[in-house]
């Protein structure tokens, strides 16, 4: 039986994040005080504390996301009682793909870490040198949402680029597209459209800048060949074969769609039958839930759900 370890991406971030799993375990505890040394800040004070406007912010949320995964992933190497659950497979959504990647040991955690901290900077430096946003548009196939981004963009960018589960397309672009996709979803028969709180048109050429300031720090990380773990990429839903594959995927990740629902369909077709969510949050056990009832997904997020291994 094969077995997938999932990551959420920016979103998933909440304050509290990791407290009581670092308080009851030192292997927690030392991931976040080496991300702390690394990142030469109080990142843990942040995910355990907040405050909330701070922790939200992309520069601040892309490495508490990544940190608290990666604690929770240590946790389970060093219990005992769940150091015999291991990934055949990993994957992440945007910057999940990163913790997907450390955790199927092709990048270390140091310079993941970096990675993910020069990403967020990067995002939300071209996403104010920009000015753009993005909605999650509810109950439309990919036809309808295409038609929708074609009366509102009104020659402004606007595309759709999260396709996350059947009924649930995020697009993004221009702000005001984005203001009237909102209010043009009902008409092509949305169950409603959200406005999401990003900084910015996260997966559009709105983020080349940052693409271009992730390639050159990409430059000074190593990137191991990929081995036993297989990472599936977001971009195109195949599995990572190279280093260079996976330089070349990040970079393209962030002015481009991210398609989990087929990565998803992808591993249920290649025989992948238990997955585990591990970091904050219950995303990516929701969005399984629309891409295939059957399949069940075991949430690590909490103490409680460590515990319940």
């Amino acid at each position: 039986m094969k077995t997938a370890f999932l990551f959420p991406g920016q979103g998933a971030q909440i304050v509290g994040m990791g407290a009581k799993i670092a308080q009851s375990f030192p292997a927690a505890a030392e991931i976040f005080e080496r991300a702390n040394n690394i990142l030469s800040f109080d990142l843990s004070g942040m995910c355990f504390e907040g405050p909330a406007e701070k922790l939200n912010s992309t520069t601040i949320s892309q490495p508490a996301i990544f940190v608290t995964s990666a604690a929770i992933l240590e946790v389970l190497k060093a219990n005992p009682a769940t150091s015999g659950i291991s990934a055949d497979v990993t994957a992440g959504l945007s910057l999940g793909e990163y913790t997907a990647l450390y955790a199927a040991g092709v990048i270390s955690f140091t310079d993941a870490l970096i990675l993910v901290q020069k990403r967020g900077q990067a995002m939300q430096g071209a996403a104010d040198a920009t000015d753009g946003a993005m909605v999650s548009i509810i109950g439309l196939d990919e036809e309808k949402v295409s038609e929708l981004c074609v009366e509102a963009d009104e020659n402004e960018l606007l595309a759709a680029v999260n396709f996350n589960c059947p009924g649930q397309i995020v697009v993004s672009g221009g702000r005001a597209a984005c203001g009237r996709a909102e209010k043009l979803a009902e008409k092509y028969g949305a169950v409603k459209a959200v406005p999401l709180e990003v900084a910015g048109a996260f997966h559009t050429h709105m983020m080349s800048g940052a693409a271009e300031a992730l390639k050159q720090a990409l430059l000074s990380c190593r990137i191991s060949e990929p081995s036993e773990i297989k990472t599936i990429a977001n971009i195109n839903a195949e599995y990572y074969r190279s280093a260079k594959e996976i330089a070349e995927g990040l970079i393209k990740q962030l002015t481009h769609p991210i398609f989990w629902q087929k990565c998803m369909e992808r591993l249920l077709a290649d025989g992948v039958e238990k997955f585990y969510e591990i970091g904050p949050g219950r995303v990516l056990t929701g969005l399984m839930r629309r891409i295939n009832r059957k399949t069940k997904v075991v949430n690590i997020s909490s103490l409680q759900s460590i515990r319940e291994l």
